[in-house]
């Protein structure tokens, strides 16, 4: 078994960073092409609401862009800790959680 270090981010579908880039796929491509992380995964979530207790939700009727994702990532934790700056200067620090775990390796 080894450490590994997750991390998971909470965000919404039309997130934008500052120069109006979509966030998901500007997170995406800085886990994948800059620091090629072990894995990542994004949920959708289906409804949620955060600090201020806007329920956002998917309705058939309406079109809703504001729905709730989830991305999480996972890796040793010194490839983890040389992302966190560039994730945090993304995402909020309170809209990041990390935690240890134990991968299984091989055999």
């Amino acid at each position: 078994m080894s450490t590994v270090k997750l991390v998971r981010i909470y965000f919404k579908e039309g997130d934008k960073t500052q120069d109006r880039r979509n966030l998901m796929q500007t997170l995406f491509k800085l886990l994948h092409d800059e620091h090629k992380v072990r894995g990542v995964t994004v949920f959708r979530g289906v409804a949620g609401f955060g600090a201020h207790g806007v329920v956002q939700a998917d309705d058939l009727l309406h079109l809703n862009v504001h729905l709730p994702l989830v991305l999480e990532l996972f890796d040793t934790p010194e490839v983890v800790d040389g992302v966190m700056p560039q994730l945090r200067e993304l995402v909020p620090a309170e809209h990041i959680i990390t935690w240890e775990a134990q991968a299984y390796d091989g055999d």
